[in-house]
């Protein structure tokens, strides 16, 4: 009796799956004209991100381009402890954190400006607004010449005017104390404009009605922006703030190294430049792997940590 049961109640759960797979199919080709429209995406996606992961296996071999990566033999963690070890390990990873969190003190720099472009009115926003976001559109390269120009020790506008103000000529990209700043502040300058859209964008979701009931209450400017435009983008800002700790220590590679000299190299080289010259200056393919992977290892687990603090605080989050 009981086998009866049990039988029966399998065939019910096989029917029911069945009807589940069959609407699932008619459902997919009623809409396969969405499905033809995201297989590029997903393509891309299986070729240019997942499939070179088959790569990462290098890190824990000793990879021989003769042998291949399949044939080259297993070393362990051997690549990952060399890095630990290396008096290199210190330097990068001291210079990656101090980078990573001086960028991340300045994060709010785009909220600020977002919530003061929000209430610009007339000529005047469109004016501000073009003016903070065209350094976007400068390339690496030409910012790094730009800041090579300012800050020549001889020629150099800054240069300049510390000369007016009676001040030495200070000769800021061989200085390993200045490399920092320079090269956040500058990443401000560059960025903070272009980061705002994503604000602004979220301010416009609030309804206006909000904002003249407070205005009909009495609330100046800055009343409306603590009470309404903030909380109204808070979410935005928590998932961008995840973001920002999910490459925490992913520090501009290409700005750093072209910043980079002899003389400020106790302060430029990060795991980035280190992984370059070791992997495909120096041809230590397994070893840069086992950085590189120490670094997104770094990231992910920041990343999931964070998220999980959030959702104990009950606020937005990623998954």
């Amino acid at each position: 009796m009981k086998r009866a049961v049990l039988e029966q109640t399998r065939l019910s759960s096989n029917k029911k799956t069945g009807r589940l797979e069959s609407r699932t199919w008619k459902l997919m080709l009623r809409n396969w004209q969405l499905y033809v429209l995201v297989l590029p995406a997903v393509i891309y996606l299986i070729v240019f991100q997942y499939a070179p992961l088959y790569g990462l296996q290098i890190a824990f071999k000793q990879y021989s381009a003769t042998k291949g990566i399949w044939a080259s033999p297993w070393v362990g963690f051997d690549q990952f402890e060399r890095f630990f070890q290396s008096a290199s390990f210190v330097t990068t990873l001291t210079n990656t954190l101090y980078l990573s969190v001086y960028e991340l003190i300045l994060f709010p720099i785009p909220i600020v400006l977002a919530l003061l472009m929000n209430h610009l009115v007339g000529p005047y926003k469109s004016v501000v607004q073009t003016i903070l976001y065209w350094p976007h559109f400068i390339s690496t390269v030409v910012l790094v010449g730009m800041l090579s120009l300012f800050l020549n020790p001889r020629s150099g506008l800054v240069n300049h005017f510390l000369g007016s103000a009676g001040l030495p000529s200070v000769h800021f990209m061989a200085e390993p104390g200045w490399f920092s700043s320079i090269f956040v502040w500058s990443g401000v300058w560059q960025n903070a404009g272009w980061g705002t859209i994503i604000y602004l964008a979220a301010l416009t979701a609030i309804h206006p009605e909000l904002h003249e009931a407070a205005i009909m209450d009495g609330a100046n400017k800055l009343d409306r922006i603590r009470h309404i435009d903030l909380p109204g983008i808070m979410p935005t800002v928590i998932i961008m703030l995840l973001l920002a700790f999910g490459s925490f220590m992913t520090v501009g590679f290409e700005k750093a190294y072209l910043m980079q000299n002899p003389q400020n190299a106790p302060a430029s080289e990060i795991i980035q430049t280190y992984v370059y010259k070791s992997g495909l200056l120096g041809a230590q393919f397994s070893y840069s792997s086992a950085v590189g992977l120490f670094n997104n290892a770094v990231n992910f687990l920041i990343l999931v940590v964070m998220n999980g603090i959030l959702k104990k605080l009950k606020q937005t989050t990623l998954w």
